[in-house]
């Protein structure tokens, strides 16, 4: 990239083999930053540029927390965000950040007014993973604001997250996973529990199932999506959460029935409810034909009917996990469990279900001993 027009920007090398941006950010100062490749140096010399197209008083030492953070967010954040997520920050920063430290200025922020905003989200009653969230959305934002120069700094590095304790696994066995089915005929949710525990699928990807995603004689269906309910802001629509987890799953015939049954009931409530009903195809939804929301169920059914059948009041989540640990100890190879689940990698799979390892092995074990046992009399 050779000299480019004034206030544009240059890159070059230095002696040390590192790469130089300079670029013009107001009142004829020039600003120097150095990276370890021309790609990186050229990269920012455009996201600088982009800034002060924007409005970006760069050199301006005014300009607030939440000016920065409004504006990254906006221009930055979003075009890289799953809309879900964006809504998140959007909320984040709205709710959380900006009435603590919105009117700190950018270049005095500092680790003491970090931990002072995550110690009072703590205190107004805040689980330590939502301020872990927190900490996450800054570090990032000020990654960047690092890298155009706005800070020397991130000050996210001198401090440290809220400490989120580790919740233990809860999982059904086999004969619990049974009995539960089996206190969950009749239910109309029926049809979603027997998937949870039959595909290992994920909440959101659940309730974003729409009948089009279905095979026609049911027996195999498509992860397109996922539905949540955020805050005030109503249902969000959005991608799946990684790229394998956009997957195809074959279905048990159990599920297969449940589902067929579960069509001809929703059927009979659009006809009852007529001109009412709200076509949109979700699978699973309320008397209206919209979405159902997550703590709707979780009151209102799954905690009822963990109840009424005796059985530890887990999580939703823990149904997935509770599949994941079946498929596991009936020995399905991880590689099929981890494409089921839409892990990323197998090493994920492996690593969250460490905990069925052991018995594994011992199973090994004993297929072992039965391979190679000899007679115990010797010549």
């Amino acid at each position: 990239m050779g000299k480019r027009a004034n206030g544009e920007g240059t890159v070059y090398r230095r002696k040390d083999g590192r790469w130089t941006a300079s670029i013009t950010i107001g009142q004829g100062r020039r600003k120097y930053l150095y990276f370890a490749t021309q790609k990186e140096a050229i990269k920012a010399i455009r996201e600088i540029n982009n800034l002060k197209d924007q409005g970006v008083i760069l050199a301006s030492k005014d300009q607030t927390v939440a000016f920065f953070l409004e504006t990254w967010l906006q221009d930055t954040a979003q075009p890289r965000l799953r809309p879900r997520t964006y809504i998140r920050y959007q909320h984040m920063i709205q709710r959380q950040i900006i009435p603590a430290i919105g009117n700190v200025k950018l270049q005095q922020l500092s680790p003491q007014h970090l931990q002072r905003l995550y110690n009072g989200e703590l205190h107004k009653g805040y689980a330590p993973q939502t301020v872990k969230h927190v900490h996450r959305l800054l570090h990032r934002a000020l990654h960047d604001a690092l890298r155009w120069g706005l800070v020397v700094r991130n000050v996210c590095d001198a401090v440290d997250a809220p400490r989120v304790p580790r919740r233990e696994m809860q999982v059904l066995n086999a004969e619990q996973a049974r009995h539960f089915l089996c206190m969950a005929q009749g239910d109309p949710l029926e049809a979603l529990y027997v998937l949870a525990l039959t595909t290992g699928m994920r909440q959101g990807e659940l309730l974003g199932l729409k009948w089009a995603d279905l095979s026609s004689d049911m027996k195999k269906l498509q992860v397109r999506r996922t539905v949540a309910r955020i805050g005030r802001l109503g249902f969000v629509v959005d991608e799946p959460k990684t790229v394998k987890s956009r997957r195809n799953i074959y279905l048990t015939d159990i599920a297969v029935d449940t589902l067929k049954l579960h069509r001809i009931h929703q059927h009979e409530q659009r006809l009852q409810m007529g001109a009412a009903w709200n076509d949109q195809d979700w699978v699973f939804c309320n008397q209206l034909g919209n979405p159902l929301e997550a703590s709707n169920i979780m009151r209102r059914s799954f905690k009822p009917l963990l109840q009424k059948a005796g059985l530890p009041m887990i999580r939703f989540h823990d149904l997935r996990h509770s599949a994941a640990t079946l498929l596991l100890t009936m020995d399905i190879h991880p590689k099929i469990v981890q494409e089921l689940l839409g892990h990323s990698t197998i090493t994920m799979t492996l690593d969250t279900y460490s905990h069925v390892l052991p018995s594994l092995q011992a199973q090994a074990v004993t297929r072992l001993n039965g391979l190679f046992t000899i007679s115990t009399s010797r010549h």
